[in-house]
């Protein structure tokens, strides 16, 4: 749980921190780089370690991948430009990248597979509740102990999560050398690189980065398009092209795509619709959405729990993400009309009924993959929930402005001030005004509030049609 805590918590805590760091270091048009840098190469790393811990052996691989992690933390708090810290990001992604996959992959090798789902379910709260537990960590740390406290603290836990694998049993069966498929990860390193960046270029809607962002987008077809031929021909090729034909792989990995999409824009852009709409302080927005925090730790343990004993395992995302479109539909209809202490009760009821999705999907590509490639297996689940994650964040970015820019250019350039300065921005406006801003701003939340019911409801679609039922 440790290292996954680790990994999990790092892909977020540096977003508050941000303002910080700039301040310290400067180039505030570069800032990006520090978020997106470690994004680009945790997500190249998850399928090298899943390869490699299936070939050398995972606890192996795990304590690799924490000395890389820590040292590269070190090496963070240590930086003093933007250009040095983000190099540092990235051999922190490339340690951070395999802790999750390799987390997920040593609880199959180690647990009996009824059992696995009880565990995947501890997993899969840790990895959730840490994704929005580090914003709050990461302000909080940088304003009383500054910014690079934030890397700082990952020294003590690092080597605490190394003293604890290396109480694990050694990994079974190593298969021996593994023929790095060269090719492979420069192929898949273009294609993350160039759609990640493309994705976050893309949030803007800035007609001067249109011509950048399909010149990335195409970059990344024709990578995929070259990848998929390699790999197929390759002896000793990086991703599991045979396992991913496997319905149940497919649609599982998809599966965790949308579910990744959802909660992730859910968890972006709920705060930014309390403050601006309901105008609700920040500091209130953290608390209202503990239940929702609560809610899906609560719910991935009491999944867990379900498959252990039954055995059973699409049911219970199939229905719980049938529960959450529903909800978030009802939320979309009339958030407006729900009061506070309500919105506390549905967002304990939506983490409660997101969390049956997880630790079932982990289980079932465990399952089908078996004992020997289940880094490959895991490596798949947790690439395509960053990526979904990616891309549904941006395609709610992208309705929300547009819905904004066609019904008021002058309230979409009113929003970003709005979200960091609250609701007094617009006290100099009319009653009026202020009445037509605050309308046009719960419209177009109307509209991600759906895009994310429709994730959530191709979610629901996978569930039902993934083969395998029961373990």
């Amino acid at each position: 749980m440790l290292p996954m805590f680790l990994a999990a918590v790092d892909q977020t805590i540096v977003a508050t921190a941000l303002p910080a760091i700039v301040a310290s270091t400067g180039e505030v048009e570069r800032a990006s780089w520090i978020v997106v840098s470690y994004l680009i190469s945790s997500t190249i790393a998850a399928p090298i370690y899943g390869r490699m811990g299936d070939q050398y052996g995972r606890r192996r691989l795990m304590i690799v991948g924490l000395c890389v992690f820590v040292l590269a933390s070190l090496l963070c708090a240590l930086c003093r430009s933007v250009e040095t810290l983000t190099f540092a990001r990235v051999l922190q992604g490339l340690g951070g990248g395999g802790l999750m996959t390799l987390s997920q992959a040593l609880i199959g090798e180690v647990i009996p597979p009824r059992e696995r789902a009880r565990y995947q379910g501890y997993l899969a709260a840790v990895g959730i509740s840490a994704n929005a537990f580090g914003p709050v960590a990461g302000g909080l740390l940088a304003e009383h102990l500054g910014w690079q406290s934030i890397f700082l603290i990952n020294l003590p836990l690092g080597i605490l999560a190394g003293l604890l694998v290396l109480r694990l049993p050694p990994s079974p069966h190593p298969r021996g050398r593994w023929q790095v498929d060269a090719w492979g990860i420069l192929l898949f390193a273009a294609l993350v690189a160039a759609l990640i960046l493309a994705i976050e270029r893309g949030q803007h809607l800035d007609p001067a980065s249109l011509p950048s962002v399909l010149g990335l987008a195409a970059l990344a077809i024709v990578a995929l398009v070259l990848l998929i031929v390699h790999e197929q021909r390759a002896s000793s090729p990086l991703l599991p092209i045979a396992l991913l034909r496997e319905p149940s792989i497919w649609r599982s990995d998809a599966l965790a795509a949308c579910h990744g999409a959802a909660l992730v824009s859910l968890i972006t852009f709920m705060p930014m619709y309390l403050i601006v709409v309901r105008g609700i302080s920040p500091s209130q927005v953290g608390l209202l959405l503990l239940p929702l925090m609560i809610g899906i730790g609560t719910g991935s343990m009491l999944t867990g729990r379900m498959v252990a004993r039954s055995g059973r395992t699409m049911i219970f995302p199939s229905y719980g993400l049938i529960l959450v479109t529903l909800n978030l539909v009802l939320l979309a209809v009339g958030a407006g009309r729900i009061g506070i202490p309500m919105l506390a009760v549905f967002f304990l009821w939506n983490g409660l009924c997101m969390g049956t999705v997880m630790g079932v999907v982990q289980v079932t590509v465990q399952w089908v993959s078996g004992v020997r490639m289940l880094g490959e297996a895991a490596a798949s689940v947790q690439f395509s929930r960053s990526i979904g994650a990616a891309l549904g964040t941006a395609a709610v970015a992208a309705v929300l402005f547009a819905v904004l820019n066609a019904t008021d250019r002058e309230t979409a350039a009113l929003f970003g001030a709005l979200v960091e300065q609250g609701g007094k921005i617009l006290q100099p406006l009319s009653s009026e005004r202020q009445a037509m801003v605050q309308d046009e701003l719960a419209q177009a939340f109307r509209a991600a509030f759906l895009v994310i019911a429709g994730f959530a409801g191709a979610g629901a679609w996978l569930a039902a049609s993934i083969p395998l039922r029961r373990i």
